[in-house]
């Protein structure tokens, strides 16, 4: 989960990709069929610094790490291709990017129509690219040709050096603009592209990458391109081993492919017994494309299935996801009642049953890719649906009949979550008959009821509830004190779940349901903000709020309605003014200013409850005052394994996490 400051929401979009990206490698790659004539001019290039949200989705963390995922999917693509094997990306101290493949290399020469070198058309004009119907590509993930482009508008600098024809050929560019002509500098019998930037400060709020983001993409990418070797290198951090000083250099690269990804993705789960391997298969339609299946079950009550079509994550599935969703629905039935695992007069098992504890990956390559949207977040190709379907259906099934025991734990985990549904809904419906005319009764709601106006305060305790209830404005801030740490849901089921008061009160509270059921535009508030003390225990019940929006409301994530809020842990006073301190650093910085006679005092703050209400409202309530950070999932599978080793029931991944991020702690509570 990534935080973004002060509220801002961000959604950012694929901006596709240009001509190719690459790195030098080995002689005598260049392939028929792809040559300057490959490279054909859609539009020019002129909005993209005046409007950049509209092509990489926000000039915040995920746009600016957007630029990185544009010059490595044009090297993916090579490697889809037949024509790279390997990729290097390197982050530098000062923030600049260096990705480097062992590709063709973007053609040099003189571009039939636009009468300058190829290279500068692809890296200086929008929609330019060798994937729009010339035989440069027949599977790739870029289809606007902006991406490279984009990169470069973007960029207060951008140096690029292609090999290939034998020769080394170099050009610069500024902010999108050509400051170094192309100029042959060398000979080589390698081939690719190595691709240089800055992202210019004068358009990102940032320009500081996030090695962990970053990582989690460059694995998923190798996992997807099984033998693929992607090598990380970030010169910002130092090597893990000791014995080997310099800068942390990681390798990612998978024989297994998506069987891999999913071993990876159930890490410090139980798996189902019998199912130590993952279930894979795959399917080929001359006319459609080919499509690949890796699936495990574990012991958990929580679905993790992730679809991609050429390379891409599409987050909101499509054709591919709905044919995997009946095809698998229907197999288990079929088993269960062939098997005499169903009875004649019981119902089916839904999809949820059936999906219940998986882990599964779905691959799909299509030579012409139908996406809704620039965002290319779901897929639209109608015909991929009958074959994602059948190939479940005739896949799965051949392993159930040869694995008759791991088969049998399978449906028997369907049919236990078949059950727990069952008892759920009838919770659910007395719940709703008993609670549909009345909220919560601890719930001090406002009184405006448009919900893109008004927030909610979820507190902990009854002092600091008391506290907000007076500091706030009524007419849009609803507070809602929580008492004691809520379930942690990562360990229960759904019936265990919805029996906890605390649950109950949230899920009635908000208004949108939750699982199946949830509808965001049912939300009753648009920012839900998580206001916990600055302590161990607070970060622990925000921890574990997270948690259940995570798995029971993702949607109010997604829709970046989820905030927490930034208490200050400090009031510094010097003489009748006093400052309020939000980081340790701060306050040291605020202290060395003062002259060396000055008389302050300093005010810790280790809960709410010892604010009076004009001072919560001052620093952490008024709206033109206050710091939040909104919670949002750039990357889903990250979050997933967060929470999965943080809140599960494996002590392992926990230790693991605190080792590893022992070094990054900056305040502890003792």
């Amino acid at each position: 989960m990534a935080h973004s400051t002060n509220g801002t929401n961000s959604n950012a979009g694929s901006a596709g990709n240009a001509g190719t990206a690459g790195r030098a490698g080995t002689a005598g790659t260049n392939a028929a069929h792809y040559d300057e004539k490959d490279i054909q001019v859609l539009e020019g290039l002129e909005a993209v610094r005046k409007r950049p949200g509209m092509y990489i989705g926000s000039t915040g963390p995920r746009g600016l790490h957007h630029l990185i995922y544009e010059v490595v999917d044009n090297s993916i693509d090579e490697a889809m291709a037949g024509f790279a094997d390997r990729i290097d990306v390197t982050i530098h101290e000062d923030n600049s990017v260096t990705v480097l493949d062992n590709g063709r290399g973007i053609p040099v020469g003189k571009h039939p129509k636009m009468k300058i070198p190829t290279l500068e058309v692809v890296l200086t004009i929008l929609h330019a690219g060798g994937k729009f119907g010339g035989e440069g590509y027949k599977v790739s993930g870029g289809l606007h040709g902006v991406g490279i482009s984009v990169v470069n508008a973007l960029s207060s600098r951008l140096e690029v050096e292609v090999m290939r024809d034998g020769g080394i050929w170099a050009m610069a560019f500024s902010q999108g603009k050509v400051i170094q002509k192309i100029s042959q500098t060398g000979k080589t019998k390698k081939t690719g592209t190595k691709t240089t930037f800055w992202a210019d400060p004068e358009v990102f709020e940032t320009t500081v990458y996030d090695h962990d983001t970053i990582a989690s993409r460059l694995r998923e990418m190798a996992f997807l391109n099984k033998n693929v070797k992607i090598i990380f290198t970030d010169e910002r951090m130092p090597s893990e081993d000791a014995e080997a000083p310099g800068p942390l250099v990681e390798v990612y690269q998978y024989a297994g492919g998506i069987v891999d990804f999913v071993k990876y993705v159930n890490e410090g789960k139980n798996v189902l017994a019998g199912l130590s391997k993952p279930i894979y298969f795959t399917a080929t339609q001359e006319a459609v494309g080919e499509i690949e299946f890796a699936m495990q079950w574990n012991d958990t009550h929580y679905e993790t299935t992730l679809a991609f079509a050429n390379n891409i994550h599409t987050t909101e599935g499509g054709t591919h996801l709905e044919g995997f969703k009946n095809g698998i629905t229907r197999v288990l039935n079929d088993y269960a009642r062939s098997h005499s695992m169903l009875k004649e007069k019981e119902d089916n098992m839904a999809g949820e049953d059936v999906r219940s504890g998986l882990a599964c990956i779905i691959s799909v390559k299509l030579r012409e890719p139908q996406f809704e949207g620039q965002t290319k977040t779901k897929l639209g190709n109608t015909e991929i649906r009958a074959l994602a379907q059948s190939a479940v259906m005739q896949g799965l099934a051949e392993y159930m009949e040869e694995h008759p025991n791991p088969a049998r734990e399978i449906v028997k985990k369907a049919l236990e979550e078949k059950r727990v549904r069952e008892a759920v809904r009838k919770y659910k419906d007395t719940q709703r008959k008993q609670k549909e005319t009345s909220l919560p009764g601890k719930l001090a709601d406002c009184s405006l009821r448009d919900p893109e106006l008004t927030e909610l305060y979820i507190v902990e305790g009854d002092s600091a509830g008391g506290s907000a209830k007076q500091a706030r404005e009524r007419s849009f801030q609803a507070i809602l004190p929580l008492r004691g740490k809520i379930l942690n849901i990562e360990r229960a089921n759904l019936h265990r779940s919805l029996s906890s008061e605390t649950i109950n009160t949230l899920i009635t509270a908000l208004g949108t349901g939750i699982g199946d059921d949830f509808a965001a535009e049912k939300a009753r508030y648009h920012k839900v903000i998580i206001m916990t003390d600055a302590d161990v225990d607070g970060a622990h019940i925000r921890t574990l709020l997270l948690t259940f929006f995570f798995r029971f409301m993702p949607g109010m994530i997604e829709h970046g309605y989820i905030y927490i809020a930034q208490p200050p842990l400090y009031r510094l006073a010097v003489g009748r003014k006093h400052t309020y301190i939000y980081s340790d650093e701060t306050l040291k910085k605020e202290i060395a200013q003062l002259p060396p006679v000055s008389k302050y005092t300093i005010q810790r703050y280790k809960g709410l409850g010892e604010m009076d209400p004009e001072q919560l409202w001052e620093t952490t309530m008024e709206p033109s005052h206050r710091t939040l950070l909104q919670v949002m999932m750039d990357d889903a599978l990250l979050a997933d394994k967060v929470v999965s080793d943080l809140m599960g029931d494996q002590v392992e991944p926990r230790k693991e996490f605190i080792q590893r991020h022992a070094k990054d702690v900056r305040f502890l509570d003792i």
